[in-house]
This record gives structure tokens, C-alpha cells and sequence, in this order.
């Protein structure tokens, strides 16, 4: 791991884009994800991609559904199986959707490592080689413990991607470890920026006694800020986030963010790459799963991750 970690920060500038993969004739693998176009944030996943593929001389494709839609990622998943890889990494965002095709892949030779979403039980339900990512029950539990020892006794959740079961275990993860119901704390704010900050403004006008807003990501982040701004709450309420984006770390910066969950996605797509490889060509794999999250990030420490945000952070 040490010398993967000094690799990776020797040479992490020399990729920026999936153009720079290697188009050499070894190994082929497919990631393939749940997030919509929309989404900037999984550009960290892109760019860890490239710059694994680069490192280990081997093609990388990235694939996704434009508009997030499950059963679209389904296809697309089978799509990719068909296309025959050497292997398939993917999200789990919803194991009803996803694991029927996943299951196919493994049974047709594609060897298949789950990442981001899902859990490591469901990883080894669909026959997967092992999870790399952040269980988000956990860390939303873990949040829920922080800012109960911050003194919140409630709290907005906004959830852009309510269809996706791993985004609402972070709100209910939150929920309990601040020891109180979810109910109806948790809105389906969708992902258009002006809707989620007219959600979150209407929400906290009808609860004006609410403590604290939880974000899922800078798509919800992002318009919740300007929220805030708008009713003159920020830097007043307590505000934590999961994930990280360059509207995030300024929040931190600020004040008008207390904590980020940084589930570092860069390695999500960066270290299934070395780990399959080297499976494939020297038999050997680590001995258990990967968790990549959650670590807290804070005002204090954030020359690095201010640098890297949005690219590798």
C-alpha cells in the first residue's frame, strides 16, 4: 500500500482525462457508474480511472446513464459484460436493479469489483471480488455522532438522489445517531439546482426550529448554500456534508460549513484498477475489502485538499 501511495502522489498530476488511459493491447476494464451526467463530482472517479489505467498500462472505458435512471445502468452493465472485459468495476446503488446483471457478468468469467455504493455483504452476494468504497450507514451514523456532541437535535437532510437506497442510509445513518427519528426530515429535493435551493428554503421557513442541514454531495451542497445565504442563516446553522467539490471547501473555508465526509472516490476508481490487474496477471488479491471512507474534513488542514478538490479530492 505504502508504495501504491507514494506512486500515486509522484505521478498523480500526469492524468486529467480518460483520453490519457493507455491504448495499450493488455487488459480492458469497464467501470461502470450510477451517477448522471449532471454530476461533477464523480469527475474524481474519472480522473483516478485514467490515471490507474495510465499507471498499469491498460485500457479503461467509463460508462454511465446519462439521466441516473437504475434500469438504464442495468443495461448498460450488460452492454459491457457483453463487450467482454477482463473486468467490470461498478456501483451497487440499488441491489433490486443491479444485482441480476452483476450476478451474469460473474457467471459469464468477467471478475467484478464493486465500488462506491453497496455494502461489502452485497458485494459478496452478487460474486464480486471484493467493495472498495465507504459504507454509508456508517458514516452517516458517525456523523449523527458528531453533531449530537455539537449539541443538533434535528436536522433537514437533502437527498438529490432518492431513488439510490445508499443515499438514504446516510439520512437515516445521521437520524440515528443523533438518537431521533428520520420522519420527515429527509426531502426528495431532485437535482435541479434551483428546485433543491427553493426545497431547502421552503423546508426551513415551515421548520424554522431546525438545527442543522445534512447534504449528500455538492449537487445538493452547492444550491443549499446559496440557501442559506438567501435567508441569512449562513454560517448560523449548523451545516455538515457528505462529499467534496470546490463550492464545499470554500463553505469550510468560511465557516458556513463545520465538516465535510470526505469518502476519497479518487481511490474508489483508482485502486480497483491496481488491484484487478495485478490479479490478472500475478494471482494475487487482497485479503478483504477497502474502505476508502469516511474521514472528517475541516476548516483546519485544507491547503491539499483545497488544491485537489474536484480533481482528486
Amino acid at each position: 500500500m505504502k508504495t501504491i501511495l507514494k506512486t500515486m502522489a509522484a505521478t498523480a498530476v500526469a492524468a486529467a482525462t480518460l483520453a490519457g488511459a493507455a491504448q495499450a493491447d493488455g487488459e480492458r476494464y469497464v467501470l461502470v457508474s450510477h451517477a448522471p451526467d449532471s454530476d461533477s463530482w464523480w469527475n474524481t472517479i474519472k480522473n483516478g480511472l485514467a490515471l490507474a489505467g495510465e499507471q498499469m498500462g491498460v485500457t479503461v472505458e467509463y460508462r454511465n446513464p446519462p439521466t441516473g435512471d437504475l434500469a438504464d445502468m442495468a443495461r448498460i452493465i450488460e452492454q459491457a459484460a457483453a463487450s467482454g472485459p477482463d473486468g467490470i468495476i461498478t456501483t451497487l446503488a440499488d441491489p433490486n436493479v443491479l444485482s441480476g446483471p452483476i450476478r451474469a457478468a460473474v457467471d459469464s468469467g468477467i471478475d467484478v469489483i464493486i465500488i462506491n455504493s453497496g455494502t461489502p455483504e452485497q458485494a459478496r452476494e452478487v460474486g464480486a471480488l471484493m467493495y472498495v468504497g465507504q459504507p454509508e450507514y456508517d458514516a452517516g451514523y458517525a456523523a449523527g455522532l458528531r453533531a449530537a456532541g455539537d449539541g443538533v437535535g434535528s436536522f433537514l437532510c437533502v437527498n438529490h438522489y432518492i431513488s439510490s437506497p445508499s443515499s438514504t442510509e446516510r439520512c437515516q445513518g445521521f437520524a440515528d445517531g443523533l438518537g431521533v427519528d428520520l420522519g420527515n426530515q429527509m426531502i426528495d429535493s431532485g437535482q435541479d439546482p434551483a428546485e433543491i435551493q427553493n426545497r431547502v428554503m421552503a423546508y426551513l421557513n415551515a421548520n424554522p426550529d431546525t438545527d442543522a442541514v445534512l447534504t449528500l454531495g455538492p449537487t445538493s451542497a452547492d444550491p443549499t448554500i446559496l440557501a442559506l445565504e438567501q435567508m441569512g442563516l449562513a454560517g448560523d446553522i449548523y451545516f455538515g456534508t457528505f462529499d467534496l467539490g470546490e463550492n464545499i471547501v470554500q463553505g469550510l473555508r468560511d465557516g458556513v460549513i463545520q465538516w465535510g465526509i470526505d469518502q476519497q472516490p479518487y481511490l474508489q476508481a483508482y485502486l480497483p484498477v491496481i488491484v484487478m490487474t495485478n490479479y490478472h496477471r500475478f494471482g494475487v488479491l487482497p485479503g478483504n475489502n477497502i474502505n476508502s471512507g469516511p474521514g472528517f474534513v475541516t476548516a483546519d488542514g485544507l491547503e491539499m485538499v483545497e488544491q485537489f478538490a474536484g480533481e482528486y479530492r
